[in-house]
């Protein structure tokens, strides 16, 4: 299995132990980016959050560790959540 099937269904941020997403929370799919395919916790968000959007850490972009993935609502479809580029 490679690091992109492994990532699929998997939620940003979560345990490693309990990967997946849980029951009564509603998540967002992040799309394109180094965080492609996982899902996004967005039930705390408030609607102004998540209009905003959200700058999320990771190691596997473009700065490496200590770097960050920009990902904002899809105009139409606020389920999916696309990359604006990468940030330090």
């Amino acid at each position: 299995m490679d690091e992109v099937e492994f990532m699929r269904g998997r939620v940003y941020g979560a345990d490693h132990d309990n990967p997946g997403p849980r029951a009564g929370r509603a998540y967002a799919h992040l799309v394109g980016g180094p965080l492609d395919g996982l899902l996004l916790d967005v039930t705390d968000l408030t609607a102004q959050e998540r209009e905003r959007g959200v700058v999320l850490a990771t190691e596997i972009g473009r700065y490496g560790p200590g770097g960050h993935a920009s990902y904002t609502p899809r105009p139409g479809d606020a389920r999916r959540f696309d990359w604006r580029g990468d940030v330090p």
